[in-house]
């Protein structure tokens, strides 16, 4: 097994291996750790179990040893998982034995996965799924809606007099933002090389959300 192709697309791995026992687990072990660099240890589990799938499906279906290649692809919303071999036979859904720890196949996919498929290639096939994640954009934005929450639970001072939760949550910005300035201040930072850093994080972000939505 390689490690993800450093040509490749930004937020695409290209995992060659050879069908075996072994593979799946360095292949599982590989998908959590390029889903925690992207941001996604969210769905990482039901990555795991997906990845085991559909490389113990190769094993069983086509043979140990042959050549495949397990591909991860992070498309802003959703994260495909496409296993290529070359054999040229779709798999069908067959009915797993309630014991059976690696016979649920397909079965799982259709679980697990929000849409899954099968598609000939020119050179044999492959099995994909999709598992749906959310933006990282989105995840930032409810992470500092709980937090702009928390400050204004903690500062009774701001309690509604009829205007909007859009409004305190703009007031409670502003506040928490100052205070996090006297803090660095107080801890002998620059209040603004921090403003200055917060900003620049925030425009390599945002350009990042825009590449990979383009």
């Amino acid at each position: 097994m390689s490690g993800c192709d450093a040509h490749g697309p930004r937020f695409r791995c290209v995992l060659p291996f050879e069908a075996g026992p072994a593979e799946v687990r360095l292949l599982r072990r590989a998908t959590v750790t390029q889903l925690g660099q992207w941001g996604l240890a969210s769905v990482a589990e039901e990555a795991e179990l997906l990845v085991t799938e559909l490389v113990t499906n190769v094993i069983k279906h086509v043979g140990g040893g042959v050549s495949a290649t397990l591909i991860l692809e992070w498309r802003l919303e959703c994260l495909r998982v496409e296993v290529h071999d070359k054999s040229r036979t779709l798999p069908a859904p067959v009915q797993a034995r309630s014991d059976e720890e690696c016979g649920r196949g397909l079965h799982l996919l259709a679980a697990l996965a929000a849409d899954w498929g099968t598609v000939l290639t020119a050179v044999g096939k492959s099995v994909w799924c999709e598992i749906a994640v959310q933006p990282a954009v989105c995840q930032r934005v409810e992470r500092a809606c709980g937090a702009l929450e928390r400050y204004r639970e903690s500062r009774p001072s701001m309690a509604a007099r009829g205007r909007s939760k859009a409004v305190f949550l703009e007031e409670s910005a502003v506040g928490l933002i100052a205070d996090l300035l006297h803090w660095a201040a107080a801890q002998g930072h620059d209040p603004d090389d921090v403003l200055d850093r917060a900003q620049m994080r925030y425009e390599a972000e945002s350009e990042a959300d825009a590449a990979a939505a383009a």
